[in-house]
């Protein structure tokens, strides 16, 4: 058994701390455990939540900010400016340049109904963004799972309202505005804090078994609209044309009819004139009329006979010459 003695030499040996150096290291640890904890920073994409207990208080803009460590403040941070993606009927594996899309069958949520009684399979995107944090961590247990149920429930009544042909070809553009306003409307009601950017239909055809002879419909219709067209223009063509001649034809009517009068009226007034100068001197009237008339007609004659009207007997010459006289 060792002497007491040397057990109170081993035990000296030990060194001792001043109580009072161990109580600062142990505050200044505290301190900077402190400030650690409860120095934070906010992106400029995001928005800190401070929860106090568990209870909301207050909402941090970008920068850094102080909080309450040791569990009493807790912080959650909000992405405000990035846009979300929900797809349905289809899933992006690998976005890029070139996509590569899952394989797995998605009918159960794109194959819908329409109000004419079709089958429409439809591939959707939905964008949204958080526009009120607090709403959007606390008012809705499961965001995700609330907005594709809205999104769907929305395409699905738009759908159901409209014939087969409209939501593949004719109304695309008014389902995506009708959708967006729709499925705002409904989250706004549940108060998520959820702005939706856009509504998308990415692909709407008719389901696989039915697209053959869908296709032969749109080809038919197609068709259709080919021959109506070239009528159209066929008809734009001839009766503006048809129209343009029976208005000259009209035209150069009224203008004849109008040439006509006007001759017959200067004939008739000349005719007067002649008339009244007659009556004033007869004789000198009838030898002008006659001598004028004789002016026209001479000159158009081959052969001139001049035949005294006292001559008696007069012998008719033979023509041997094949010559009609005049």
């Amino acid at each position: 058994m060792p002497e007491f003695d040397e057990v109170k030499v081993k035990k000296q040996a030990i060194p001792q701390f001043p109580k009072k150096r161990v109580f600062t290291a142990l505050i200044i640890i505290l301190v900077l455990i402190f400030f650690v904890t409860g120095l934070y920073t906010i992106d400029p994409e995001e928005v800190g939540v401070i929860q106090r207990f568990g209870k909301y208080t207050s909402t941090t803009t970008p920068g850094l900010h102080f909080k309450i460590p040791f569990g009493v403040d807790n912080l959650t941070k909000v992405k405000v400016t990035n846009v979300y993606k929900e797809e349905f009927g289809f899933r992006t594996v690998q976005p890029g340049i070139k996509s590569r899309y899952s394989n797995r069958d998605f009918s159960s949520e794109s194959l819908m109904l329409t109000g004419d009684l079709n089958i429409a399979d439809l591939e959707w995107i939905v964008q949204y963004r958080v526009k009120d944090p607090v709403k959007y961590l606390f008012n809705v247990r499961n965001m995700e799972k609330t907005i594709r149920d809205g999104s769907e429930a929305t395409i699905r009544e738009i759908v159901g309202d409209r014939s087969v042909d409209e939501v593949i070809v004719l109304s695309r553009k008014e389902i995506n505005d009708l959708a967006q306003i729709k499925l705002q409307s409904l989250l706004d009601g549940y108060e998520t804090g959820v702005e939706i950017v856009t509504i998308n239909l990415q692909n709407v055809n008719p389901p696989d078994k039915v697209k053959p002879a869908f296709d032969n419909v749109n080809s038919s219709k197609q068709e259709k609209e080919r021959i109506v067209n070239e009528a159209w223009e066929q008809y734009n063509k001839v009766i503006p044309e048809a129209r343009g001649k029976a208005k000259q034809t009209i035209q150069e009517a009224e203008g004849y009819a109008v040439n006509r009068v006007n001759r017959a009226q200067g004939e008739a007034d000349r005719f007067n004139q002649i008339y009244q100068e007659y009556k004033l001197s007869k004789s000198v009237t009838r030898k002008r009329l006659y001598i004028e008339t004789m002016e026209e007609i001479i000159p158009t004659i081959d052969k001139l006979f001049i035949v005294d009207d006292k001559l008696e007997g007069l012998l008719p010459l033979l023509n041997l010459t094949g010559e009609v006289s005049k």
